[in-house]
C-alpha cells in the first residue's frame, strides 16, 4: 500500500486511555477530600456527556467553544449524580484538567515515531490545542502540527474538520489518512475523500467494550499503531 503523505489521528481512545486515566485523576483529587465513589463509573459518566454536548454545537444551537469548556460544563452536570458537592473552584478547575493528564496506550508513541519517517503527523481531534499540547508533552507524541476542531471551528464528524486538516498541509484528501479506533469517525473521513486506518482498542470503554476491529470498510487495519505502521511499510 502506498504510504500516505499525512496521517491524522483521533486522540481520545485511539491514542490515549481516557477511562482509566480520568478515574485515576478523579480518585487522586477527590479521595483526600473524603469522597468515595466508583471512579471508573465517574469517568464513564463524564465521557457519556461528550457527544451530546458537542451535538449542541454541531447542530448550531450553541456557538463553538473549546472542549475544555464543554468538559467543565459536563463535569458540573455529573457531580450531583455522584453526591459530590462543596468543591472549591480550584478543585473543580484541577479536576477538569484531568483530561490534560491522560496516559497513552503503550504502542502510541513508538508507532508515531515509525510513521514520522515518511508521513506528516497531526491530531485531528475534538480536543482544543492546549489540551493536545499537554497530552503530547506528557506522552512523547511527535506531532508536526496540531489540527482539529479549534482550527476548523466545529467538531467531528462535520466535514470541515477533516478537510481543514488536509488544507493545512496543502494536501488533497486522498493523500491523507485518518487513523482512529472508531469506525464512525473513519466512515465520515472516507466520505470526505480521506484514506482510513483502524486501530483496535477492544478495552477502551472497559474489558471487551471497545472496537476489536472496524465495522466499516477501511484501507488498513492494525491490532495497534505499530502494527498499522508495519502494514504501511514503516
Amino acid at each position: 500500500m502506498q504510504t500516505p503523505k499525512a496521517c491524522f489521528f483521533d486522540v481520545f481512545g485511539t491514542m490515549v486511555d481516557w477511562r482509566t486515566s480520568v478515574a485515576r485523576e478523579a480518585a487522586a483529587i477527590l479521595k483526600p477530600l473524603g469522597h468515595s465513589l466508583d471512579w471508573l463509573a465517574f469517568a464513564d459518566a463524564w465521557r457519556g456527556e461528550y457527544q451530546p454536548a458537542m451535538e449542541e454545537i454541531r447542530s448550531g444551537r450553541l456557538a463553538f467553544c473549546k472542549l475544555d469548556v464543554l468538559h467543565r460544563h459536563n463535569l458540573e452536570r455529573i457531580l450531583p449524580r455522584f453526591d459530590v458537592s462543596g468543591l472549591s473552584e480550584d478543585t473543580r478547575r484541577n479536576l477538569n484538567l484531568a483530561w490534560h493528564r491522560l496516559d497513552a496506550w503503550p504502542d502510541a508513541a513508538p508507532g508515531l515515531m515509525r510513521l514520522k519517517k515518511k508521513c506528516l503527523l497531526a491530531p485531528v481531534s475534538n480536543g482544543n490545542i492546549s489540551l493536545m499540547v499537554d497530552l503530547a508533552r506528557r506522552n512523547g507524541f511527535s506531532w508536526d502540527a496540531i489540527l482539529g476542531s479549534e482550527i476548523a471551528g466545529d467538531f467531528k464528524p462535520k466535514p470541515r474538520v477533516y478537510l481543514a486538516a488536509c488544507e493545512a498541509f496543502d494536501l488533497a484528501p486522498g493523500d491523507c489518512m485518518m487513523i482512529a479506533a472508531h469506525s464512525n469517525d473513519l466512515s465520515h473521513a472516507a466520505k470526505n475523500g480521506l484514506r482510513t486506518g483502524h486501530i483496535a482498542r477492544p478495552n477502551e470503554h472497559g474489558p471487551g467494550k471497545g472496537e476489536a476491529g472496524p465495522s466499516v470498510p477501511v484501507d488498513v487495519a492494525g491490532r495497534d499503531l505499530e502494527d498499522l505502521a508495519a502494514k504501511l511499510g514503516l
